[in-house]
């Protein structure tokens, strides 16, 4: 089995005809996602890659049964299409790719998004991918493998260094979520850790942080409390300096003794995660596990 994306995902693609959007669908169609619509104002009866092109996310979703959309437009209307997408009831998952989305813009997307039913993962995030089905975004989807790991991560560098490292000692995955690094996130750490736990074909999972914020300690407690599949976790930012931004906006420590890389591996640690130095020790920890 799988989280969020399977053999049903069915993706409509905000932002098609631009130069990303176009070319990562080709990627993604060449994986074999099944990319069936694409949405964008105005270009209504166009075709990229053979694929349909609506003038709105409702007729796409209307015409060709879409029950996921994937946002590749420009930070300064992006906020507009993931409101687009909410507004239609039968999505399911909006995978938005963009970076550089004003957070005051993706505070409203959230209000939004908590009155319904849909799940987000996004912005600023590569995506997500069901090794072997489907991947949505911008994943290298050829270090991918099929198998029983599940991963989540901040960071989507840091995401293909891992699954490297997994896949090179034959460690498949089940899926892997990018959930992105802005302040403001559809899908967090918990989130995502429910869904893996429920998955009874993910034997383990992997979580990727990074320093900034409390998410990785509010997990470390969500996994003490409620998990029985084993996590192995891995945190960037150890030698950041406080206050410093470290890549995305959500990477920086206050120097209130939260966020900071030191008070995550604990908290991971406190709940009886095992926290790999490199890529490579996650690896290690997976295999000991598996």
């Amino acid at each position: 089995m799988s989280v969020l994306v399977d053999e049903n995902t069915r993706v409509v693609v905000q932002g098609i005809t631009g130069d990303e959007g176009r070319f990562h669908t080709e990627q993604m169609i060449e994986y074999g996602t099944n990319v069936v619509a694409g949405a964008v104002p105005g270009k209504g009866g166009e075709e990229v890659a053979g694929v349909p092109v609506y003038d709105t996310v409702e007729a796409a979703v209307e015409a060709e049964d879409a029950n996921t959309s994937v946002v590749f437009v420009p930070p300064a209307f992006a906020a507009d299409a993931c409101h687009e997408a909410l507004a239609v009831d039968d999505l399911d998952l909006i995978v938005t790719i963009t970076e550089g989305i004003p957070t005051q813009d993706m505070s409203g997307v959230y209000k939004r998004l908590k009155e319904t039913d849909t799940y987000m993962i996004g912005p600023n995030c590569p995506g997500i991918i069901t090794p072997g089905v489907a991947k949505l975004g911008i994943l290298p989807g050829n270090i991918f493998a099929e198998g029983n790991v599940g991963l989540v991560s901040r960071s989507g560098t840091l995401t293909y260094q891992v699954v490297d490292n997994l896949t090179d000692r034959g460690l498949g995955q089940s899926t892997a979520v990018g959930i992105g690094g802005d302040p403001i996130i559809g899908t967090d750490f918990i989130d995502a850790l429910e869904l893996f736990e429920e998955d009874p074909d993910t034997h383990a999972v992997v979580m990727c942080g990074e320093i900034g914020g409390e998410d990785e300690e509010e997990a470390a407690q969500f996994i003490a409390e409620n998990m029985d599949t084993p996590v192995v976790g891995f945190i960037a930012g150890r030698t950041a300096p406080p206050g410093k931004r470290m890549g995305h906006a959500g990477a920086i420590v206050s120097g209130s003794g939260t966020g900071t890389a030191e008070s995550k591996i604990a908290a991971l640690e406190n709940a009886g995660v095992p926290v790999g130095d490199t890529p490579e020790e996650v690896a290690d920890h997976v295999e000991d596990i598996l």
